[in-house]
């Protein structure tokens, strides 16, 4: 189902959330911190490496923060080269904007990749090639033979300390932390929140909704019973236990959050909000 130009008009005036409630959220608990061992590796080493590439989502560019926990006087020891990869799920509209936010930040060495379909991922060796200006170095693992260059690998690891709940939510968005730490539902909220609020209204297309709508429950319902994710309760009445059917919720849930992560709802930009001068709400103490 596709909404007719009337639709989309109509979607796109709607008066959608301002802002989502964000107080009594333990971001500490999404995000544990047993990756520091990982960390304090990573740090020792710098010292054998030539070149730092980091590795980040390309619809969060701007949260570095919460996913890169090297500090920066670290990092500018050495040449650093920022991939922003999933550039396919992305919304790089503005592309040149968000170069130029990066570029303020200190960061001008950045390619846009999708390793999936290998888009730009050879432009990574040349560029490495020409922040070091050197073509060997003895590591671990040969990824290029002309020029000779070896690679060491080091885990995915997240910051001790994210900035803001909001944070925590677009990098929870994107799959850096288990769902149920934070909650699928309230996942599946953010998220309708950030689409309706960017006017991003594929998933009214996607599940064949009627309209674009603000309430995760009905949007969650409509899912359920689309895809035909129910389950039984039994209501207690006067006459006893009756066996309801409801919508399964957390399946839902689910299903929204995996259509997301999976590109069918669109390409969005979660960092929009930033690009345009409006920084995560809710700052943790």
């Amino acid at each position: 189902m596709r909404l007719t130009p009337r639709a989309l008009c109509s979607a796109a005036q709607a008066a959608w959330r301002e802002n989502f409630p964000l107080c009594g959220r333990d971001v500490a608990r999404w995000f544990p911190g047993h990756m520091a061992k990982g960390l304090k590796k990573m740090q020792s080493s710098l010292k054998l490496v030539d070149c730092i590439i980091e590795v980040h989502d390309a619809r969060i560019s701007f949260h570095r923060a919460g996913e890169a926990p090297l500090p920066e006087e670290t990092l500018g020891l050495k040449p650093h080269l920022l991939v922003l990869n999933k550039m396919d799920l992305a919304d790089l509209t503005e592309q040149q904007k968000i170069m130029q936010h990066l570029e303020g930040e200190g960061l001008k060495n950045v390619i846009f990749t999708n390793c999936v379909k290998d888009e730009n991922v050879k432009q990574i060796i040349p560029m490495v090639t020409e922040l070091t200006g050197r073509s060997h170095r003895y590591h671990r693992r040969e990824v290029s033979e002309r020029p000779l260059m070896f690679l060491l690998d080091t885990p995915g690891v997240l910051a001790p300390r994210i900035e803001s709940v909001e944070t925590g939510l677009k990098l929870a968005l994107c799959g850096t932390v288990l769902d149920h730490l934070v909650g699928e539902e309230t996942m599946a909220d953010y998220l309708l929140y950030t689409l309706n609020k960017h006017q991003r209204f594929g998933y009214v297309q996607h599940y064949g909704l009627g309209s674009a709508c603000d309430n995760i429950e009905r949007v969650l319902k409509s899912v359920a019973v689309k895809l035909g994710k129910t389950q039984k309760v039994k209501v207690l009445t006067g006459t006893g236990n009756v066996n309801v059917i409801q919508p399964n919720y957390p399946a839902a849930a689910r299903d929204f959050l995996q259509t997301f992560r999976r590109g069918l709802l669109g390409s969005v930009m979660l960092d929009l909000d930033v690009l345009r001068g409006h920084p995560p709400a809710e700052t943790v103490p």
